[in-house]
């Protein structure tokens, strides 16, 4: 006998389902969230550092749009009566004043400021850190080749994005770094006094370049940038996360946590910790007084004045090269300014496509979702560190009258140095990772057939001391032989069938080189076999 009353049939569902149904019919939300909300995220702390740039680069949003409610992105000239005592009466762009004002009779305006400018900074070095965890792991390869030109696009906008920053207030430092910029795109044969006339409106410094760069500022590089995190996130759901080896962990499958509940509950959490973070480093340590500085004057220039650190790099490069110049047709080019910057062209280039270079040497066109141990590549390990060492390096050339003030040396002294360990330091940086990586492979090994040592001494009954190995479990034992070893690539026959002589190309010559350089004798040590441990734990051939 049923129960049901029309009462019952008529009553109408709660309110937030009856919306859920709306635009579940609609938009088809159920489905999407029925596919995707248990997708499954590995747990390993080294993947937060992708999730610290996401969350820098929401706050530098939700500042950035408070701080526009009270910017005026003018260089009309005023006399400054605000409430900064020491500056009052001097005659500065409206850029500063506002500036000013918002760090002064702004309500929370300078907090929100700091915070601003030290989530760029968070969200840069997140970035730089992000990418060298993705390329020492090897994450970047197939089918992830384009989430890498994404994630590179992101970092090199992000520079650019903060140097329009920076450049806003228009104070002394700022308006020094945006003559340097000016002084580099000059250099440019042909068409760099086109590009200059160009952006500045003028002979520099103009009346223009504080509004071009609001305009790039808050709209087209962060709608850029934005779209492509958008694409980076998407490309991460679609192909699944990548996750370090491990038992039960394949190259078809996701060992992890469900992205509903726990890991948004997880990523909600940590979200509100970066904040937090960036907050109190904001409220605890100043970044970028201008009203220590004063505003920007064509005639004069701030005394160590220095970029933010990520354009430390093109400025080092700068400050150390000969002021080397050449005549033709005419013309003079600043080679010693011309050439820094196609120098720093190609190192981004070379980053951008590295995917496909190591793709191209290896020969390698399979799918990886399995992370390598950066040990077990020890030449594309030796090349990333050897890349941040010349980065380290350029970073004290940009910075030579700080260092030389500071620690009472002579600026010469320093740019030489700069000169020389540019192309020394990460030669000896390649060799000296590369011998770390090859003697942790060879320990990985020992581990593997004789088990870790436990630090017990055990004498023996006729005497000798022996040190007491405890034997690995099946879970270490697969971390430790799980990865792959490859074999260089070779040029092949040289004669085919017929007895027809083949000229191997430049191509196929190179190609074999330089995978011999990464695969050959002395580049990876040969890991445990099974007959070998089988072998050690019968007790044949222990000593």
């Amino acid at each position: 006998m049923s129960t049901t009353t029309a009462t019952d049939a008529q009553r109408k569902a709660p309110a937030g389902e009856r919306v859920a149904d709306w635009a579940d019919g609609r938009l088809g939300i159920y489905s999407l969230a029925k596919a995707n909300m248990r997708k499954i995220f590995p747990d390993h702390w080294s993947f937060m550092l992708g999730e610290i740039c996401l969350y820098s680069f929401i706050i530098i949003i939700l500042t950035g749009v408070y701080l526009t409610l009270f910017f005026h992105p003018s260089m009309n000239e005023i006399e400054y009566h605000g409430s900064y005592v020491p500056m009052q009466g001097i005659r500065m762009t409206e850029a500063y004043a506002s500036t000013l004002d918002i760090s002064f009779d702004v309500r929370g305006g300078l907090l929100i400021r700091q915070i601003h400018h030290w989530a760029a900074l968070i969200f840069i070095a997140g970035m730089f850190v992000h990418m060298m965890r993705v390329f020492f792991t090897g994450a970047f390869r197939k089918p992830r080749e384009v989430n890498w030109l994404f994630g590179f696009l992101l970092f090199v906008l992000g520079m650019f994005t903060g140097f329009t920053g920076y450049s806003l207030p228009d104070d002394l430092l700022s308006g020094t770094g945006v003559r340097f910029t000016q002084g580099a795109i000059l250099s440019t044969p042909i068409v760099g006094t086109y590009i200059s006339m160009f952006l500045f409106g003028g002979e520099f410094p103009g009346h223009d370049i504080i509004a071009r760069f609001y305009s790039i500022h808050i709209l087209l590089l962060p709608g850029i940038m934005l779209g492509l995190v958008v694409a980076h996130l998407i490309l991460v759901f679609y192909h699944k996360h990548t996750q370090f080896p491990g038992p039960g962990r394949t190259n078809k499958n996701v060992v992890g946590m469900p992205l509903l509940p726990v890991y948004m509950a997880k990523a909600g959490g940590f979200f509100f910790l970066v904040f937090g973070v960036i907050s109190v480093i904001a409220a605890l340590f100043t970044i970028n007084p201008i009203w220590a500085l004063g505003p920007y004057r064509p005639d004069q220039v701030s005394t160590g004045a220095q970029p933010d650190w990520y354009m430390g790099f093109a400025e080092g490069l700068i400050r150390v090269m000969p002021g080397w110049e050449i005549t033709l047709w005419g013309h003079t080019l600043v080679l010693g300014v011309f050439i820094p910057l196609v120098v720093f062209g190609l190192m981004l280039g070379a980053i951008a496509m590295y995917p496909f270079i190591e793709s191209w040497i290896t020969g390698d066109k399979r799918e990886h979702h399995l992370l390598d141990r950066p040990r077990n590549a020890p030449t594309r390990t030796a090349l990333g560190v050897a890349w941040v060492t010349a980065y380290m390096i350029m970073l004290i050339g940009g910075g030579n009258d700080i260092f030389a003030i500071k620690f009472h040396l002579s600026i010469n002294a320093i740019t030489w140095f700069v000169r020389i360990f540019f192309f020394l330091g990460p030669v000896i940086a390649f060799v000296v990772t590369k011998r770390i990586c090859l003697g942790l492979q060879r320990r990985d090994k020992d581990k593997v057939l004789h088990g870790r040592e436990t630090g017990i001494i055990k004498r023996l009954p006729h005497g000798e001391f022996v040190e007491i190995h405890e034997p690995l479990s099946q879970a270490q034992l697969h971390a430790l032989t799980a990865h792959e070893q490859y074999t260089p690539a070779e040029i092949g026959p040289t004669v085919d069938e017929n007895g027809v002589e083949r000229k191997p190309t430049r191509k196929e010559k190179l190609r074999a080189k330089l995978s011999k350089g990464y695969f050959g004798d002395g580049n990876q040590v040969p890991k445990a076999s099974v007959e070998e441990y089988k072998e050690i734990a019968s007790g044949h051939g222990h000593h």
